[in-house]
């Protein structure tokens, strides 16, 4: 004589729920399963009754879904709010890079000191070929607009309203993706910069306070490393 859940095996077997999955869209995300890029697959499922393998009666609807190419994993589709190791890498550079010509912008390209600092900075993220010419020409376009800040935001009015929404765009962004430790050293990376020719003008203080905002670090924490940095010989 059968057991109760032998024969209900065999029901299940027999007769179930059945997920249909259709494919709309697909891309590259970073896979928390494989812990790296991959392909993915965003799926959207449709519950079917099926008797003996066969979907008859519908159920409704699942998902939608994203699935790892590669482990065949699902994943909730904010996981695609992660960006790439390629994508983060480049938001990282963007970001030092930005920070670095905010900083330039607001001190000036006159000393030597300060521009050698800089584009070491900015090769250290990445940007092999960066020179002082490149940067001092960008920092003069970017100078233009010095002095025209927003009403909504007193920072800006130091490093310039296109300067200050150059750094939001650049840092916001990333700042969700790093710890906090990674945050705090591309602010003060910037105060390395400003730092290069002595103590902080009051244009760089305040455009290291819109990099310290914008990475959400809390003003308190902004305020003492920078004041660490300015302890630290260089």
């Amino acid at each position: 004589m059968r057991s109760a859940l032998g024969q209900r095996a065999i029901k299940l077997r027999i007769c179930g729920i059945r997920t249909m999955w259709d494919t709309v869209g697909d891309g590259e995300f970073f896979c928390t399963g494989c812990g790296g890029d991959r392909n993915y697959r965003r799926l959207t499922g449709r519950l079917r009754f099926a008797v003996l393998g066969v979907p008859l009666l519908r159920r409704g609807t699942v998902g939608p879904v994203v699935e790892c190419a590669a482990c065949h994993h699902h994943f909730d589709t904010d996981t695609l709010d992660h960006p790439t190791t390629t994508r983060f890498s480049a938001m990282l550079k963007d970001a030092v890079h930005t920070v670095a010509l905010g900083v330039l912008a607001a001190g000036g390209t006159t000393s030597r000191t300060v521009l050698e600092t800089a584009v070491a900075t900015v090769r250290g993220a990445g940007f092999d070929d960066c020179t002082q010419e490149q940067l001092a020409t960008v920092v003069e376009v970017l100078s233009v607009d010095i002095g025209h800040g927003s009403a909504f935001d007193p920072a800006a009015e130091a490093c310039g309203a296109a300067l200050a929404i150059e750094l939001h765009e650049a840092l916001e962004p990333l700042a969700p993706h790093l710890a906090p430790a990674g945050r705090e050293s591309i602010l003060l990376q910037g105060a390395r910069i400003a730092l290069a020719d002595g103590p902080y003008s009051q244009a760089e203080r305040e455009v290291l306070t819109t990099v310290g905002g914008a990475l959400q670090l809390r003003a308190e924490d902004t305020a003492r490393l920078l004041a660490a940095a300015a302890r630290t010989p260089s």
